[in-house]
């Protein structure tokens, strides 16, 4: 294959979409702030109560509760439907309905149309709200115990109407992913969107200020969907697939090298809206092996030949819990189609995020010309909270080395620092000290055999985006 270890960086937010990096994507749809995954709270303005799916699911839904406590009770987990009407989904996984008498239950296992309710807004204050149910009427709370749909007429938006409720939208719910957006926008927009995203947020140029600036190869997240293009099931949307050709070109004009990067798996491996995820929950397992396996072949057959391929990464940040033997299993499988149409090519193992750097270590060493995926980002955790940019460096020099190196054996698997960044939650850091923690990245993470790929090349923050760290010389990467 050549050219290892790679400099790479992370093509996010193109082929996959991540609204935390460019928000704006969103700005066209009707009622954003309501997308798929979001969880919301009512509570009755008669009542002052908060509806609540009893046990979390499975029996009547009330309006008991004097707070919000608790995600399995008082939370609802939209699915939309259109840009007013949604299902709710419940903590059990469960969907409310109205039962024979028109009373409110949480005890379907999948959504039709006695599931679908349409929040009316107050354009006043559109966290006042009306809930119209399948059968025309609105949603009540009678009483604490019985939560109805049999109100008729209109309403003047008064505290003592029982059908009148104030939604709250949860704090750091809402999921701004693949689905959220190409659902969002609905048929008739999302597919000019996402080509519009598609043919401009990345572009040949790019690779060749890439190239130009010592960067030699890209990974590439992309979502399970794409090996149905031009037709992949709703909501998303086709165009993905001849992206990715034309970064397969570039890369070959260029000199630079693709890792394809499977990042979002039907089911969801992780519940983070990179994932492709519809709701937050994780659904992936031994039944969407197959499913995953077959876009990984999918992949293999077409670009496995490839000068440009420089590896094929299974599955991105897999956080399955106790589930890893369903993961081993699913990579066991992977590899072999990817061996089918290619003997060479790398195959990149992505580390449990929630296991040890080492966990698949010795299942690796059975493979030839594979990789260990890890992700090192000094952010997301209690531990790095209250760290000075000094600690911030000390801990890459030691414990960042110390772990790649566990992960480095003779004769095992190649390492990969997958995903890092130069960002950092610390308040008042100066240019200085971003080009010191970036160095002190760079010193470590040069020694993967594989190499490292920076997350990402754009974005809206300025740390995140590698093409600003280095146009802005916060990193310099060709001497």
């Amino acid at each position: 294959m050549g050219n290892l270890p790679y400099k790479a960086v992370n093509l996010g937010n193109w082929l996959v979409t991540e609204g935390w990096m460019e928000p704006s994507l969103f700005d066209g749809i009707v009622n954003k702030d309501l997308l798929d995954g979001t969880q919301v709270q009512f509570k009755s303005t008669k009542l002052q109560k908060f509806l609540v799916a009893e046990n979390g699911g499975g029996t009547d839904v009330f309006a008991n509760r004097d707070a919000a406590s608790g995600w399995e009770l008082s939370r609802f987990v939209l699915w939309r439907v259109s840009d007013s009407s949604f299902n709710f989904r419940v903590f059990n996984k469960q969907f409310i309905r109205l039962d024979g008498t028109n009373k409110l239950v949480a005890t379907s296992n999948s959504p039709s149309n006695p599931e679908t309710f349409q929040i009316i807004r107050n354009s006043d204050d559109p966290s006042k709200i009306r809930i119209q149910a399948s059968n025309g009427l609105f949603l009540q709370a009678q009483s604490e115990t019985v939560v109805s749909a049999d109100f008729q007429g209109s309403t003047n938006w008064e505290d003592g109407d029982p059908s009148v409720f104030h939604m709250t939208i949860v704090k750091g719910s809402t999921l701004q992913g693949e689905y959220q957006i190409t659902n969002g926008y609905g048929p008739l927009r999302a597919p000019q969107v996402m080509q519009d995203h598609w043919n401009t947020y990345i572009t040949e140029e790019d690779f060749r200020f890439m190239s130009e600036n010592g960067l030699t190869a890209v990974r590439i997240p992309v979502g399970w969907w794409i090996a149905h293009d031009p037709n992949p099931p709703k909501p998303f949307v086709g165009g993905s697939l001849a992206a990715l050709d034309n970064a397969f070109t570039w890369a070959q004009n260029h000199g630079m090298k693709v890792i394809v990067d499977l990042h979002a798996v039907q089911g969801s491996q992780n519940g983070n809206e990179h994932s492709g995820t519809r709701d937050g929950y994780i659904e992936w397992g031994e039944s969407y092996i197959p499913d995953t396996v077959a876009v990984i072949e999918f992949l293999a057959k077409r670009y496995g030949n490839h000068p440009s391929l420089g590896g094929i990464e299974l599955m991105n940040e897999p956080t399955l819990g106790p589930n890893l033997d369903s993961l081993r299993n699913y990579y066991q499988q992977a590899y072999d189609a990817v061996r089918k149409y290619s003997e060479t090519a790398h195959v990149i193992l992505a580390n449990p995020m929630d296991h040890d750097s080492n966990t698949l270590l010795s299942f690796a060493g059975r493979f030839n010309r594979v990789v260990i995926d890890v992700h090192y980002y000094n952010l997301f955790s209690d531990q790095f909270n209250n760290m000075n940019v000094q600690q911030h460096i000390d801990f890459i020099y030691n414990q960042r080395a110390s772990d790649l190196s566990s992960i480095r054996t003779i004769d095992g698997p190649l390492n990969f620092v997958g995903e890092w960044t130069a960002a950092l939650s610390l308040q008042g850091a100066t240019k200085e000290d971003y080009q010191r923690f970036a160095k002190a990245q760079l010193d470590v993470y040069s020694s993967a055999s594989f190499g490292w790929a920076y997350w990402a090349y754009k974005c809206q923050y300025d740390h995140w985006s590698l093409k600003k760290m280095i146009e802005n010389g916060y990193i310099k990467l060709k001497q």
